[in-house]
């Protein structure tokens, strides 16, 4: 059985201050939450302040990028060594904004996600396709094209500890989801390639969650698809009450 995964990646919003009153208010309602994993994402300057925040409770922290040299002369870069340093768990790698404005490519969300394995964190593997993309019906190439490369070299091992999250890019902050239906066609697409490579027992194990305008209103129909094990929520993860009710929601 695999457990619900629900991580909110918060991107370039909150400072300090917000970011600890936003994750204090999360703390209050999910704290001994069991039945399914909260995950907090925050900027790189709250990542000691959430982790503080969170220790001792069932919620755990995320990163929403990293590098793949462990240290050295890359300024401006945040290494796996430091992320698992402040309590990381999870970290977010190839998400579709990174691909888009920051020249984010497979080969380098391969390298991110190695480094991050190497120091026992979770990759969560982004992948999907854009909306002109799914209009030329070449949304599976995409998405293969992303999985097969993002995930070269990986050992059995290595992926029983990722997550992948599958977006379409057409959907991130446009406040239109897939269907249920896109999204389990999509999900189970996913399983069915993880199985090709690794076999039927990883792939039923891996958890792939959902991305794009998820909100409170249509959690319950997401996850309720077979292949669907949870969702990476956006813009409903910097509110509260939003955010836990999307984690509720999947009871």
């Amino acid at each position: 059985m695999r457990k619900i995964i629900i991580a909110g990646n918060w991107k370039m919003n909150k400072d300090l201050k917000e970011s600890i009153d936003l994750a204090s208010s999360v703390k209050r309602s999910l704290y001994d939450m069991e039945e399914v994993e909260a995950v907090l994402c925050p900027t790189f300057t709250s990542l000691g302040d959430v982790s503080d925040i969170i220790t001792g409770t069932t919620i755990r922290l995320g990163a929403q990028d990293v590098y793949w040299e462990r240290g050295g002369a890359f300024t401006g870069e945040i290494s796996s060594y430091m992320l698992k340093s402040v309590g990381c768990a999870y970290c977010i790698v190839g998400h579709s904004e990174r691909r888009q404005f920051f020249g984010e490519t497979n080969e380098t969300v391969n390298k991110k996600a190695k480094a991050l394995l190497k120091e026992g964190i979770m990759p969560i593997v982004c992948v999907g396709e854009k909306l002109d993309e799914r209009k030329a019906k070449k949304e599976f190439d995409v998405v293969k094209d992303h999985i097969v490369n993002s995930l070269k070299g990986f050992t059995r091992e290595d992926m029983l500890r990722t997550v992948i999250a599958y977006e379409p890019v057409w959907a991130i902050g446009t406040g239109i989801n897939a269907t249920k239906e896109q999204a389990q066609e999509m999900h189970k697409y996913i399983r069915g390639l993880i199985n090709g490579i690794y076999g039927e027992d990883v792939a039923n194990a891996v958890r792939i969650q959902y991305g794009g305008s998820v909100k409170p209103e249509n959690i319950k129909e997401l996850i309720s698809q077979e292949d669907v094990d949870g969702a990476l929520v956006g813009g409903a993860s910097l509110k509260a009450d939003l955010f836990v009710a999307i984690v509720k929601g999947c009871l």
